[in-house]
């Protein structure tokens, strides 16, 4: 019972330490700071290291068996609560597979034995009737308390007693029994069965029969563990907070050393900010105002930055902070929904600036020109994707895009020098130093941060320049990287502000 998410392969995903100095300017908020070139230096030597753990202790199989069970109940509580499109799906074994020509033999063993008992003459029904008792009880299952009359229709009909005794006096009529069993599976499918359902009623043969109606029936008890999942979901979102806080302390006192990476991820946040307070002369970062000592930094603003760096992590060197493991792939899925849409705002940036005021202003080609766009870069996330090659192949077609607009708008086409300096400008976005990318990325990570800060208790707040082309795509991902956050926040608060208590005390 879970589900297969989808683990993207992250090739450029952290570009480490540019990308880190990129996200101080965009708390710092201002474009400036983008024209300071960014050391590539590295962290630290103590932050590189892995930090300190406790001394190791023996655990016994046993303790290590119960702790993965733990883990494991607890991501599935933590998928169910966060992941509104969470389903289960059936188990498909894969075709080569071990497990699956196992299965297929003993299946086909099963249903042969039941082919050769009704062969007989007289047939026996002892595994048919065994068949028909799995039947009744999967009917059953999918009833609700107030479903009384329907049980007692199942409970009459699929008498195992009585069915039995009509096999001994050759007088069970399988069919009959087969023709009740569909007509109650149509009762009580989900809408999306009605069609396989129906196709139970054209089969002739019992042993055929009987196999598709154990298919269907698997179907169907995947569809009400959705259903359940669906109607329990309101009560699990409440009761979940306290239930992964309560396994991980089970975890941590099995695992002394699980927070680790997260007291150094806090530490280099709160550090980080420090620096820039000293160095820069900024209010507080996170949106709250300086009070008291001009250097104090406040905890939420220290975990707000530190959930931005999780979106210019280094996923291929760097080991994930314990308390969002199971969120990595969602961080990952952002992070890479952000770079796609850096280069998508540095590329329409560059284009509108280019281009005449009154084609830029044109709701329906904007539009059209960020499809392309965004169609052109949809394989960012691949290996075989070369960025220079897209936006070479952008250029040539924003070009042509853009000098069609200008003559249907009355406009002077682009020269060819024109051309050629806009597809020049629009090739340099590829590279992380291009002005026009960091400051898209910084005014990305500004808005970020600032919506983080207002705690998504407000309107979105105002888009900084230069982001209006993609501002829904932005405020999608926003609300994503939001409710994660928040949701953190929540079951993992009381270990943040322990770490951080010390941390801020000793800055």
């Amino acid at each position: 019972m879970s589900e297969n998410l989808d683990k993207s392969n992250i090739n450029d995903a952290g570009k480490s330490n540019d990308s880190e100095q990129d996200l101080g300017g965009a708390v710092e908020g201002s474009d400036e700071a983008l024209d300071k070139r960014i050391k590539p230096g590295s962290p630290s030597p103590q932050r590189v290291q892995r930090p300190h753990s406790s001394p190791p202790r023996f655990v016994t199989v046993e303790e290590l068996l119960e702790t993965a069970k733990g883990v494991t109940n607890m991501a599935l509580a933590h998928e169910i609560a966060v992941n509104g499109e969470f389903r289960i799906k059936p188990v498909e074994l894969p075709e080569d597979s071990l497990e699956k020509r196992v299965k297929d033999i003993v299946h086909k063993a099963f249903w042969d034995c039941l082919s050769t008992q009704l062969s007989e003459d007289p047939p026996t029904y002892d595994h048919a009737i065994k068949l028909v008792g799995e039947i009744k009880q999967t009917l059953l299952s999918f009833l609700l308390p107030g479903h009384t009359r329907l049980r007692n229709q199942i409970t009459e009909v699929l008498d195992l007693d009585l069915i039995k005794q009509e096999a001994e006096n050759g007088a069970l009529d399988i069919s009959k029994l087969a023709e009740f069993i569909i007509g109650m599976m149509g009762t009580l499918c989900a809408p999306a069965r009605d069609e396989e359902v129906k196709k139970l009623k054209d089969i002739k043969e019992i042993v055929p029969l009987f196999r598709a109606i154990f298919s269907v029936l698997d179907l169907m008890k995947v569809d009400m563990a959705n259903f359940a999942v669906t109607s329990i979901r309101p009560h699990l979102m409440q009761q979940s907070v306290e239930y992964e806080r309560k396994k991980f302390q089970e975890l941590l006192e099995k695992q002394p050393n699980s927070l680790d990476f997260v007291t150094q991820w806090l530490e280099e946040a709160s550090d980080d900010l420090m620096n820039q307070k000293y160095k820069n002369s900024l209010p507080a970062a996170g949106g709250a105002a300086a009070s008291g000592d001009a250097t104090m930094l406040s905890p939420v603003a220290v975990q707000n930055y530190a959930y931005l760096k999780l979106l210019k992590w280094d996923h291929l060197q760097r080991p994930f902070p314990e308390t969002v493991l199971m969120d990595q792939s969602r961080f990952q899925e952002l992070q890479l929904q952000l770079e796609q849409l850096t280069i998508l705002g540095a590329v329409l940036l560059v284009t509108f600036n280019m281009a005449a005021p009154g084609v830029s202003s044109q709701a329906d080609f904007a539009e059209k020109l960020k499809m392309i766009v965004k169609i052109l870069l949809t394989d960012m996330h691949l290996p075989s994707f070369h960025l220079k090659d897209a936006l070479t192949t952008i250029g040539e077609k924003v070009c042509v895009e853009v000098s069609s607009c200008l003559s249907l708008c009355g406009f002077t086409p682009f020269t060819t020098d024109q051309e050629t300096v806009l597809k020049g400008q629009i090739q340099a976005v590829a590279s992380p130093e291009d002005p026009i990318r960091r400051i898209m990325d910084s005014r990305i990570l500004t808005f970020l941060e600032t919506y983080l800060a207002s705690g998504h208790q407000k309107p979105f707040p105002t888009v900084p320049g230069g982001l209006g082309p993609i501002q829904k795509e932005l405020e999608e991902v926003a609300i994503k990287f939001v409710r994660l956050v928040n949701y953190n926040k929540m079951v993992f608060s009381p270990y943040y502000d322990a770490v951080l208590s010390k941390s801020l005390v000793r800055s």
